[in-house]
């Protein structure tokens, strides 16, 4: 199986991280709207999430039935080892490339 991330599965492992036990698919698409101002579909969301989950980078459980009527129980997820070592590498990547780039990047300038 493919291990590389996609740009919106490493904001899905981001969010994730970030929002420990309220960790769930509507709460990591308001995550990554807040930060990133621009909300992935719901179904990309959840596609992702089973795709992170096959990979092994995430671990979920179904919680608790909701309150209100007719509630469904939340499937919430959380970050494995090999999840928060891929974020970690990731991060490592983009600071090095960053630095290799400089403190004036030439963005979007041609030479």
């Amino acid at each position: 199986m493919d291990n590389r991330l996609g740009s919106l599965e490493e904001l899905l492992l981001l969010a994730v991280g970030s929002l420990g036990s309220e960790s769930y698919a509507v709460t990591i698409q308001q995550r990554i709207e807040e930060v990133a101002s621009n909300a992935p579909s719901m179904g990309a969301v959840y596609t992702s999430l089973e795709r992170l989950e096959q990979k092994g980078y995430l671990l979920s459980s179904l919680g608790d039935v909701s309150p209100q009527p007719g509630g469904r129980r939340k499937r919430h997820y959380r970050l494995s080892g090999s999840g928060s070592q891929a974020v970690i590498d990731v991060r490592s990547a983009r600071e090095r490339l960053w630095s290799i780039m400089g403190a004036s990047p030439q963005l979007g300038q041609s030479k």
